[in-house]
C-alpha cells in the first residue's frame, strides 16, 4: 500500500521495458475502485479511452517514449472504504507511427442513430 493524504498530488510513471527503443507508451484508461476484484461498478474514471474524466489528473513528459507519467489529486470513496484501488490500461504502439492508437489521443464513441 502506498499511504497518501487527501489532495495530495499522487505522481505515477509506467515503463516498458522492452530491447525495442522504437516503442511508445500510452495511457488509454485508468480507473479507480474501493474494491480490488470489481472495477465495473461503483468506480471513479480517471481517464476512459484517452480522455481526461478527472479535472485533477494531468500527463507530464517523459524522455523515454516507453514510459508514461501522470499524476492525480489522492481522493477517497464516500463511505467505509479505507483504501482506493488504481487499475490502468496501457497501448503500445511503434514510436511515430501516426495513424497508431497512441496518436489518436482522446476518442469519443458515439452511438448511431437509430433513425432511418
Amino acid at each position: 500500500p502506498y499511504y497518501v493524504d487527501l489532495n495530495q498530488n499522487l505522481f505515477l510513471q509506467a515503463s516498458l521495458h522492452s530491447s525495442d527503443r522504437n516503442l511508445q507508451l500510452f495511457v488509454d484508461t485508468c480507473v479507480a475502485s474501493p474494491d480490488p476484484s470489481n472495477f465495473k461498478t461503483g468506480t471513479y474514471e480517471l481517464i476512459r479511452s484517452g480522455c481526461i474524466k478527472d479535472p485533477t489528473y494531468s500527463s507530464y513528459y517523459s524522455p523515454q517514449s516507453t514510459t508514461a507519467r501522470f499524476a492525480f489529486n489522492a481522493f477517497s470513496f464516500v463511505s467505509r472504504h479505507p483504501a482506493v484501488y488504481l487499475q490502468c490500461q496501457l497501448v503500445v504502439c511503434s514510436y511515430r507511427d501516426y495513424s497508431s492508437r497512441c496518436y489518436q489521443g482522446c476518442v469519443s464513441r458515439f452511438k448511431r442513430s437509430t433513425a432511418s
